[in-house]
């Protein structure tokens, strides 16, 4: 009895060649707006010390405590597979001196990252992100032009009915007595709130404010307003960052409940929605962690960036999937053209058009419909006539045309044609 084939993990996905069309446009278009807004790209490795995130991201968040793929290794150390990319760019800011070779370090990033959470739409155990990094400056206008970048970002990439949602979180001081003001809040309710929200409670009760019940909600309505807390530079900072924004006419929603649940975030909080992707409609999600930097051992650095779900893009994005198809097919005819097939398809190559050729040694009405099946414009004909007088055929493939022509002519002959 033979085996049953295996299959690939739960919660992940193999991206197939008529789909990797979409992702290498998607990630051509974030490249090049990058280049424009002077973002260099980092790449860190995919698993790192476990105390990163511990540390980085905190003990008590959700993927800390409940979704990482840790593992000890045979020397002994504690490793993890990257659940968010944030820390580790910190950890290698820090680790090789970014801070000292430049005042402002812009970083961007394109990387795979590992959840053990539910699987659902969008939403896979390895998902992929894109995202960016400022190292360096503390002002408002940092803030403003991460967030227009993002919405350049996705109106490029043809996303529509996008909301911003922006905040502010305050210092770590306004961030500490919020979280003693919705503790004392919530503790006549404590009873009427789900196990996950009784978990949070003591471990990280700003979750809360996320929450999805609408039991918890209607709780939720008369909580305490962040902005109560704010000190005179969080309030002075936070008004900046709006008037900014305003002035590059780039509408914006208050959102006093959006307070990001991991521990590094200060001041600035945003996130981008599209009403495109249903119920769980973020595509981006973002803010200041100006302590970060600082708490993974580095000397005290303002941070700021954000990360986007390469996948949820994909879902909300209006591009088409063109495939790039095979624009010359080569038919050989005869064992002895061999030679002269592969050698007139590396030239063609050379020149930067997609040629392909018969491989199985096919019947020359086989290698046509091949032709047309890979969607070639035109196919290149040699048979052994061809080969004795040294000429090839070019057969155009959507009127059938052809002509003969010599074979020293057939690379200028090609890049007159509309390919």
């Amino acid at each position: 009895m033979s085996k049953s084939p295996i299959r690939s993990v739960k919660g992940t996905q193999d991206i197939l060649p008529d789909q990797s069309t979409r992702w290498q446009d998607l990630e051509l278009t974030i490249q090049k707006i990058m280049d424009c807004y002077g973002y260099k790209e980092i790449r860190t490795p995919a698993f790192e010390h476990s105390e990163v995130f511990s540390q980085g991201v905190g003990e008590e968040t959700d993927i800390v405590s409940k979704e990482m793929y840790s593992w000890t290794d045979q020397g002994g150390d504690n490793l993890t597979l990257k659940p968010e990319l944030t820390a580790p760019v910190a950890r290698s800011f820090i680790q090789h001196n970014l801070g000292v070779q430049n005042s402002i370090n812009k970083l961007y990033y394109i990387d795979a990252l590992f959840r053990r959470e539910r699987p659902q739409k969008g939403r896979y155990r390895q998902f992929h992100q894109f995202g960016i990094e400022v190292f360096g400056s503390e002002n408002p206008e940092t803030d403003v032009e991460v967030i227009a970048l993002a919405m350049h970002v996705f109106h490029k990439l043809g996303l529509k009915e996008l909301t911003l949602q922006l905040n502010s979180i305050g210092s770590p001081e306004c961030r500490n007595n919020y979280r003693n003001a919705i503790k004392n809040f919530l503790a006549p309710h404590f009873d009427q709130l789900s196990q996950t929200s009784q978990d949070r409670y003591n471990n990280n009760p700003l979750r809360i404010l996320d929450t999805k019940s609408p039991d918890e909600k209607e709780i939720l309505k008369d909580a305490p307003n962040i902005s109560n807390y704010w000190t005179i530079d969080d309030k002075n900072h936070f008004d900046e960052v709006c008037n900014l924004l305003k002035h590059i006419k780039i509408d914006y929603q208050l959102s006093p409940s959006l307070v990001r649940g991991l521990d590094y975030y200060t001041r600035t909080t945003f996130e981008i929605t599209s009403n495109e992707l249903g119920a769980q409609n973020a595509i981006c999600g973002g803010g200041r962690y100006d302590g970060l930097v600082e708490k993974l051992g580095g000397k005290p650095t303002p941070g700021i960036g954000f990360a986007a779900g390469i996948e949820r893009l994909l879902l909300a994005s209006s591009s088409d999937n063109k495939i790039r198809n095979i624009q010359i097919y080569i038919v050989g005819i005869g064992n002895d053209v061999r030679p002269t097939m592969i050698n007139l398809a590396e030239e063609l190559r050379s020149n930067d058009i997609r040629t392909s050729f018969d491989y199985l040694r096919r019947s020359i009405k086989a290698q046509m419909r091949e032709a047309n099946k890979l969607g070639a414009q035109y196919a290149i004909i040699i048979g052994e006539d061809e080969l004795k007088d040294k000429s090839v055929i070019i057969k155009d493939l959507s009127t059938s045309n052809q002509e003969k022509i010599t074979l020293d002519l057939v690379q200028k002959y090609m890049k007159s044609l509309p390919l």
